[in-house]
Order: C-alpha cells, then sequence, then structure tokens
C-alpha cells in the first residue's frame, strides 16, 4: 500500500510518498497525486521529511533514505549517475551523458530529468546546460535556481 504525507518547506508543500518501506515519489504543490495513495505519516516518511526540511535549512548535504524509483534501465542508470553528483557541484546534460557512457545522448537525459519521480533526494537540479545556464525543471526553473543558491551557500 502506497502512503503519502505532506510537508510544508519554505519552497512550498511537499508530499512524499513511501511503498514497501521505500521512498517511491515526491510530489510539490499541486501535482496531481496518485489516487492509489492513503495519506499516513510512516516512521520513514517521518524521517524523510525531516530529512528534507534539514536539507532545505542548508543543514544537510545527503540524504540517507532507502529510494527505489520506477523506471526504465536507461532512467535508472541516469538517476544512478545524478546521484553521483556532488552538493554544491552541478554537471551538464552532456557530462552525464559521458558518464553512462553514451555521449550523444543529452537529449535524452534531459528527459530522464524531467521523469525523475523523487526530485530534490535524486538531485537533478544540479544538471545544468553545457553553456552553465539552467534548463528545464519539474518544480520551475525559480526553485531549480534556489535548490542550486542554496547548495552555494552551504
Amino acid at each position: 500500500m502506497k502512503k503519502i504525507c505532506f510537508y510544508k518547506t519554505d519552497i512550498g508543500r511537499i508530499g512524499i510518498i513511501e511503498e514497501g518501506s521505500f521512498i517511491t515519489n515526491l510530489y510539490f504543490q499541486r501535482e496531481n497525486i496518485p489516487q492509489d495513495v492513503v495519506v499516513y505519516e510512516t516512521e520513514l516518511l517521518k524521517e524523510a521529511g525531516e530529512q528534507l526540511q534539514s536539507y532545505l535549512l542548508g543543514k544537510r548535504k545527503n540524504f540517507t533514505l532507502p529510494l527505489t524509483p520506477s523506471g526504465t534501465d536507461f532512467l535508472l542508470c541516469v538517476w544512478e549517475s545524478i546521484c553521483t553528483i556532488p552538493y554544491g557541484e552541478t554537471r551538464s546534460y552532456k557530462q552525464i551523458a559521458q558518464s553512462i557512457g553514451n555521449k550523444n545522448a543529452s537529449r535524452a537525459i534531459g528527459l530522464a530529468c524531467n521523469h525523475n519521480p523523487i526530485p530534490i533526494l535524486i538531485p537533478c537540479h544540479r544538471v545544468i546546460g553545457t553553456n552553465g545556464k539552467l534548463t528545464g525543471y519539474r518544480f520551475g526553473l525559480q526553485i531549480k535556481a534556489h535548490l542550486l543558491e542554496l547548495e552555494k551557500q552551504h
């Protein structure tokens, strides 16, 4: 059974979903929440909420949560690579493509970031254009810029 709990943060209301003792999704503000979830705060969701709040306050640099995003082998490979980007650093879509052994996959990397079901915890906000410009982000470029600035300051 999927459980969700909502947390008020300085960037807005965030819903975190747990299924089978793993974090599987993160939703922002008014995104469409699946119908098959129960609003219930488990110990894992409470811990995830606390870690997220601590990160957004600049007190946490790494998450220690069991994540299980759902996706194709390619998507999982991209998200795994994104998780290796250190706090406060960025990589280009091209660099991520190269890191997974497919130097021509920059556009596909962008799509993988867009389909990331657990943003922030899988830090796709750290992936930017080759020219250093911010490009698409599921929560909006303003939130992406905020997260990068937060990490830069701490």
